[in-house]
C-alpha cells in the first residue's frame, strides 16, 4: 500500500474495508480487547441501517409527523422519535455486555436484566437528532457515546453512577447521518474514522480514515435570531466574524446538531449554541450530543468548549443536563474563548 493511502484523511477508493472489520483491527491499540466492543458496534450499525431505511421511506409510511407527547426534554416527540429509539434499545439490549441503557427520550437509564451487573458497558444516544426537521426532508442522525462501567460498581447495578461520567471517560463515540447517503462516524480515541453504507450489500465501507478537521475554517454556523439575548463576548466575536477578511466568513446554519457538525468535522470553522435567555444553560444536552462530539473534535485536531471549560472534563451531576457549546477548529474556538473571557 503506497504512502499516499496512509495520509491523514485520504479517500479510501482502493479498499473495501467494512466497518466491523475497521474496528476489529481498532483492536490493535486495545492489547487486553476480548471482541466484546465489536459485538457492542454490530448492535449499533444495525440499528442504523434499520433507521436509515425507514427515513428513506418516512414519506411513504405513516411515519413522519408529531407523535403527540413530549419528552422528558419538555420537547414534542415526532413519530421517527419513537422508531428509532425502540430500535436502539431492541439491538442493543440482547448483546451480553451492555448494562445500562440512556437515551434522549428516556426519564431514567434502562438497565438491561439479561446482562444485568454483568453488562461491561453503558450506551448512551440521541436517537433521532433533528428528527423535527425530517417533515421538510433535511438531514437528521443518530449521535451515540460509549462508556466503560466503573470497576466499583461493577458486578451490582448503580445506573446513575455509571452514567454519570465525564467525556473524557468515553470509549468510543460517534454518529450516523441520514442524507443523500447514510455516513457512519466513529472514534474509539485511536483517530476519527468515516463510512459509507452501500445500499446494495447492507455494508457500512470505509470512505475517510483518520480524518482531520482543518485547522482554521471560514464558516460559523450559529443561530442568529438569538443573538439579542447572547453574552456581550459571543456578540463581540460575532461582529469580528463579520468584519474579518482573513479569511472571509461565511455564515451557514441547518438547524439539525449532527448535519452542522458534520460539515464543520469536514470543512472547518465553528459552530456555536451559546446560552440564551430562553436557554440559560444551554440547550445541547451533554451526555448524548455535546460529549460525542467533542470527542470526535478533539481526535480530529478540533476542540470543544461550554465557553470556560473543556467539554471532555465537565463532570456531569444529572442525565439530562444542558450545556452551551462552541465547537469546531483549533483557531476558531480559541478566539471564541479570548472573546467570552474579556
Amino acid at each position: 500500500m503506497s504512502q499516499s493511502q496512509h495520509d491523514s484523511g485520504h479517500f479510501a477508493e482502493t479498499r473495501m474495508v467494512s466497518l466491523q472489520e475497521h474496528v476489529m483491527m481498532q483492536q490493535r491499540h486495545h492489547p487486553t480487547a476480548t471482541g466484546e466492543f465489536t459485538w457492542l458496534m454490530s448492535g449499533i450499525t444495525k440499528a442504523a441501517r434499520f433507521i436509515a431505511a425507514k427515513v428513506r421511506r418516512a414519506g411513504l409510511v405513516d411515519i413522519l409527523g408529531e407523535f403527540g407527547t413530549t419528552n422528558v426534554q419538555g420537547e414534542t416527540v415526532q413519530k421517527l422519535d419513537i422508531f428509532a429509539n425502540d430500535v436502539l434499545i431492541k439491538s442493543l439490549t440482547y448483546r451480553g455486555n451492555v448494562g445500562i441503557l440512556a437515551s434522549e427520550e428516556n426519564d431514567e437509564p434502562v438497565v438491561l436484566h439479561e446482562s444485568g451487573a454483568q453488562g461491561r458497558y453503558v450506551v448512551l444516544f440521541d436517537p433521532l437528532d433533528g428528527s423535527s426537521n425530517i417533515d421538510v426532508n433535511i438531514s437528521v442522525g443518530t449521535i451515540f457515546s460509549i462508556l466503560r462501567r466503573q470497576d466499583a460498581s461493577f458486578g451490582q447495578v448503580d445506573s446513575l453512577a455509571d452514567v454519570l461520567q465525564p467525556g473524557l471517560k468515553q470509549v468510543a463515540a460517534g454518529y450516523v447521518i441520514y442524507g443523500s447517503s447514510t455516513v457512519f462516524v466513529y472514534t474509539t480515541g485511536h483517530g476519527v474514522h468515516l463510512f459509507t453504507l452501500d445500499p446494495t450489500t447492507g455494508a457500512f465501507i470505509l470512505h475517510r480514515e483518520n480524518l482531520r478537521m482543518p485547522d482554521s475554517g471560514s464558516i460559523y454556523s450559529v443561530n442568529e435570531a438569538n443573538v439579542g439575548s447572547f453574552a456581550p463576548g459571543v456578540r463581540a466575536y460575532l461582529d469580528h466574524l463579520k468584519a474579518s477578511q482573513d479569511p472571509a466568513y461565511t455564515s451557514r446554519y441547518v438547524g439539525s446538531f449532527v448535519a452542522d457538525f458534520h460539515r464543520t468535522l469536514l470543512k472547518g470553522g465553528i459552530f456555536m449554541y451559546p446560552a440564551t435567555a430562553k436557554s440559560p444553560s444551554g440547550k445541547l444536552r451533554l451526555m448524548y450530543e455535546a460529549n460525542p462530539m467533542a470527542l470526535l473534535a478533539r481526535e480530529a485536531g478540533g476542540l470543544a468548549t461550554d465557553g470556560s471549560a473543556d467539554v471532555l472534563d465537565i463532570v456531569p451531576t444529572s442525565l439530562h443536563q444542558r450545556t452551551p457549546l462552541y465547537i469546531g477548529s483549533r483557531r476558531q474556538v480559541e478566539e471564541v474563548k479570548e472573546f467570552l473571557a474579556r
